[in-house]
């Protein structure tokens, strides 16, 4: 038992909010043994509601892959650890390079310094593994708003276990995108922990990229930021964060490269001036004596505050069963509101997961 509560507590926090010296999505910086192979499978089930243009139900469930990887990661005397992962997932294609990253650790654990793709360091929920997520999706507001991973330099380290943070320069495309103009995004991520129980963080994100509309000549601005809150109390976990931002335009269709919620780019439409966009999202959970965790999740997401009937809410119900260290089922329903007159429709999901880790 106390090996599954250990495992909880790994999966839960890697990268978030206790940090690690590196930013990896198994986790880890390195192995005194060489090269170790990572990697996970997650298969998983699907039933999603949904009905024909005359209104009724026209529902499909389907079996497939959330996610499928495989890497290796090591030391190299002196004070360099590096780390490859792939994704391999047989439903998008050939295999997509996600993490690759070289780390300079003589001064860790005050710095650590990254060069490669890796994750984005914004958000807690983007910077949580994607195999130690509590719930199979993450939060609409962090997928819309969130960059996956980028290409860029980072540090990243601690004083105690008071501070920790991370400090970036990067490109600002996102996954598999070259970079597009001369100019770079700085992002920033520090939390602070005051007691043992009680985390409190923030993140930010700034930068410039070519203008959605060709004809103009100047560059589009993005602005991002967060607020995160965590406290553990016992075998009760409770997570929160706010993100919000802005794009200052010229206007036009902007396309969005693949991440872990998007399998294929994406497009939104900007509008000319400066566009708002804000969301949270709130969990709660509990791990019981017999390996099963209940969690109740509520997240909220305005795709532009400046107008009505752009927000989405969801509802998500269910239960983390952990088999052994490196293996659970997840089980979740997704209650999904849209806001506005007109705007509800047959849109929930049934999700089962099964995951199988190994390093």
């Amino acid at each position: 038992m106390r090996n599954i509560t250990l495992m909880f507590l790994i999966l839960g926090f890697i990268t978030a909010p206790g940090f690690i010296y590196a930013q990896g999505c198994v986790g880890g910086g390195g192995s005194d043994e060489g090269v170790q192979i990572i990697g996970y499978i997650q298969p998983q089930f699907e039933y999603k509601f949904q009905e024909d243009e005359d209104g009724n139900a026209d529902n499909i469930y389907s079996f497939t892959f959330k996610r499928a990887r495989l890497g290796v990661m090591g030391n190299i005397p002196y004070d360099v650890s590096y780390y490859l992962l792939l994704e391999a997932n047989p439903f998008k294609g050939s295999a997509n390079l996600l993490d690759a990253f070289f780390s300079y650790t003589r001064l860790a654990p005050y710095a650590t310094f990254s060069i490669g793709k890796f994750k984005t360091p914004f958000s807690l929920e983007r910077n949580t593994s994607c195999a130690g997520l509590h719930t199979i999706e993450r939060s609409e507001v962090v997928s819309n708003m969130v960059l996956d991973r980028d290409m860029g330099i980072m540090a990243l380290g601690q004083y105690k276990d008071l501070v920790k943070y991370r400090l970036g320069w990067m490109h600002g495309t996102g996954l598999g995108e070259w970079d597009n103009n001369t100019s770079k995004d700085l992002v920033a991520r520090v939390i602070v922990t005051p007691i043992e129980m009680v985390s409190i963080g923030g993140s930010y994100q700034s930068g410039k990229q070519p203008p959605a509309n060709e004809e103009s000549e100047e560059d589009d601005v993005r602005t991002r930021y967060a607020g995160e809150l965590e406290v553990k109390y016992g075998d009760f976990l409770l997570q929160g964060e706010y993100i919000g931002g802005y794009i200052e335009s010229s206007g036009g269709i902007v396309a969005h490269p693949p991440d872990c919620t998007h399998d294929t780019t994406w497009y939104t439409t900007i509008p000319a001036g400066k566009s708002k966009s804000s969301g949270y999202w709130g969990q709660i959970m509990y791990m019981t004596p017999w390996n099963l965790q209940p969690i109740v999740k509520y997240e909220f997401y305005d795709r532009d505050t400046d107008t009505d009937n752009n927000e989405t809410g969801i509802i998500t119900f269910g239960f983390n069963y952990f088999i052994n260290d490196w293996s659970r089922v997840q089980v979740n329903y997704l209650y999904k509101a849209e806001y506005g007159e007109g705007t509800e429709y047959s849109n929930d999901e049934i999700l089962v997961q099964f995951q199988a880790m190994f390093q």
